[in-house]
């Protein structure tokens, strides 16, 4: 109640603060950054290791395990590590600490792998490595099925056939 005495005592002041709150609202919407996605800085490194032939088990005790131990020693700021190995194919993802500078990750990386390749079997490949973040991901992937129309021609640009 008081607060309504208060406003019809002083209109002029509850007047100017009404038009200075909407001044202030409209600069604020103005200035306001506008991002559908922002940008999400999540720092990744991804090594991929290729050796044709072996097998899952085979890639995990001789590839994942040397360089896993490797770069928990030598790479500053690893968060935590993840590897998946196929058939013939490793994936290692090194997340990193949030402050952590990625470029110098990655030549920390870069370096620890081209050593320890000297002591992997012999014909593995060197790895490729990739950086990347959340903001490189695709966030939708669409696809498209017909029972009438054939692949080629739902991949072509104006088909309309039935």
């Amino acid at each position: 109640m008081w607060i309504v005495r208060l406003a019809l005592r002083r209109p002029f002041t509850f007047l100017v603060m009404c038009i200075l709150i909407a001044v202030l609202g409209i600069a604020a919407f103005i200035t306001m950054p506008t991002d559908i996605f922002p940008y999400i800085d999540i720092p990744v490194v991804s090594i991929i290791w290729s050796y044709p032939g072996l097998s899952p088990d085979e890639m995990e005790k001789r590839i994942t395990t040397v360089c896993d131990r490797a770069m928990t020693t030598t790479v500053n700021d690893i968060e935590h590590i993840e590897s998946q190995s196929y058939s013939g194919v490793n994936v290692i993802k090194v997340y990193f600490q949030p402050k952590a500078k990625i470029e110098l990750a990655l030549s920390q990386i870069t370096a620890i792998v081209q050593t320890i390749l000297r002591v992997l079997p012999p014909g593995v490949f060197p790895p490729n490595i990739l950086k990347y973040d959340a903001s490189s991901v695709p966030i939708l992937q669409l696809g498209f099925s017909s029972e009438t129309l054939s692949e080629q021609d739902l991949s072509r640009p104006g088909s309309t056939r039935a």
